[in-house]
């Protein structure tokens, strides 16, 4: 009796374990990990990529509620890379067994440290490192991408830099999809009309630390004459030198725009009940500044 309670004790062992919890695959193994921070936290929605020996990214995801992730792979050997905001990457390697659990245990995120931030002064943007994108629903289906090739900004960085400002203008007829019959409609009066409208502007007095190197920049967009508050959720990237020595900062952000919000519609469409272009559209910047003069 004492024997088959045992057997029974192990089979419920190996149902419970981090191998029932996944399906397995002939020739494939489980590999698993629990990310936490430096006070044994566990790090929701950490950011996972297994690659195998030649680099290819092989399975991705984010962690669950309790830090946790575990995935079924083809056995053989893999490099672990996790990441979160605010913190340091960690990578290891693994050699995943058929059948087996590989577990790398719990993993301790480090805080990262903060990019050192641009000194106080003026700044402009370097349009040639520098890019202003966007991306459009077209009629329910595919995506739509485009960018504007003329812009200039100044920003003025304060001595605290919650206390700085920028003001970006970009040429509106300067917008680029890269098929001419489109790019002439978008500066028709049924879009941009850029004939009334020529610039688009933006302009902020609000920078708000986020934490790490995350911020947001808040302030005034002007586009097809209607002006409406705007958030760019902006990552910091860091100071640099350019081939000339030049000091440089750089950043990315993002933000989604609401055509109705700014009276883009194509109006004859819209009537006859067809949305050619989608409600919202997401612009993507990355940005590189220089001392100005």
């Amino acid at each position: 009796m004492l024997g088959r309670w045992r057997e029974n004790r192990a089979k419920q062992g190996q149902r419970g374990g981090p191998m029932s919890a996944v399906r397995v695959p002939p020739g494939a193994g489980v590999l698993s990990c629990r990310v936490l921070d430096p006070v044994n936290e566990p790090v929701q929605q950490a950011e996972f990529v297994v690659s195998d020996a030649m680099g290819r990214r092989v399975v991705g995801g984010g962690t669950d509620p309790y830090g946790s992730f575990i995935a079924a792979v083809p056995a053989g050997e893999y490099r672990l890379a996790v990441s979160a905001e605010g913190y340091t990457p960690y990578r290891a390697n693994a050699v995943v067994g058929e059948s087996a659990l590989a577990s790398l245990g719990d993993v301790t995120l480090q805080i990262a440290q903060p990019y050192e931030l641009p000194r106080a002064g003026d700044w402009e943007i370097e349009p040639t490192h520098s890019s202003i994108g966007f991306t459009a629903r077209h009629i329910g289906l595919a995506h739509v991408h485009g960018r504007f090739n003329r812009f200039a900004g100044a920003i003025r960085i304060g001595d605290s830099p919650e206390r700085s400002a920028m003001h970006v203008v970009i040429d509106a007829a300067s917008i680029d999809t890269n098929v001419r019959m489109r790019d002439n409609h978008l500066r028709s009066a049924d879009f941009l009309d850029v004939e009334r409208f020529p610039t688009l502007e933006f302009y902020s007095e609000r920078f708000v630390h986020r934490g790490g190197n995350r911020w947001a920049v808040t302030g005034a967009l002007s586009l097809h004459g209607v002006t409406r508050t705007v958030t760019l959720d902006t990552e910091y990237l860091g100071l640099g030198n350019g081939m000339e020595g030049e000091e440089r900062a750089a950043c990315k952000a993002t933000t989604e725009l609401r055509r109705d919000d700014f009276t883009v519609s194509w109006q004859t469409m819209l009537a006859r009940g067809i949305a050619v272009v989608g409600p919202s559209i997401r612009v993507d910047l990355d940005v590189q500044i220089v001392p100005k003069g």
